[in-house]
């Protein structure tokens, strides 16, 4: 039987998945931004391409370990579904939701310190948005909590 992890660790728990998942959704919202503001897309295009990378990249750091644990790729698959879905989707809903907000952000250009200021600061902003999200979840045996059934090497049956 999974237990709800006592309420005084749910904040650290959840800061700690938070974490995980910005550094997910950083690398793919970094990289998308560059690739489609180098490239000249348009706002949208560049937008599309951070999403589906910070899913991509934030859905592969839950996978693997979760695969050195023994599980097979179709269940780690689920598992980084369950765990990771609706906070990297908080995240990135917010944080590019703040970056088409600040004025000339998108179309500053790479070599523009406000692109870089605005996506650092529109990245912070997500975090502190889907901290509580995480933490709500958790406590509900939800999110992050899922994959932690996985770490040491053991998984439920």
């Amino acid at each position: 039987m999974d237990h709800a992890p006592a309420p005084e660790g749910l904040t650290g728990l959840a800061v700690s998945a938070t974490l995980h998942c910005l550094t997910g959704c950083a690398i793919g919202e970094v990289l998308g931004m560059v690739v489609g503001t180098a490239l000249g897309w348009s706002n949208l295009a560049t937008v599309v391409l951070a999403v589906a990378l910070a899913f991509l990249f934030g859905y592969s750091l839950t996978i693997r370990p979760v695969l050195k644990s023994g599980l097979p790729l179709r269940a780690a698959i689920g598992v980084a579904l369950a765990a990771d879905t609706v906070s990297i989707a908080v995240m990135e809903v917010v944080d590019n939701a703040v970056m088409l907000g600040v004025p000339g952000a998108m179309e500053a250009g790479l070599a523009n310190w406000v692109f870089w200021v605005s996506l650092v600061f529109s990245l912070a902003v997500a975090f502190v948005v889907t901290v509580p999200v995480n933490r709500w979840m958790i406590a509900r045996g939800k999110g992050h909590a899922v994959v932690h059934r996985y770490h040491g090497g053991g998984h439920d049956h």
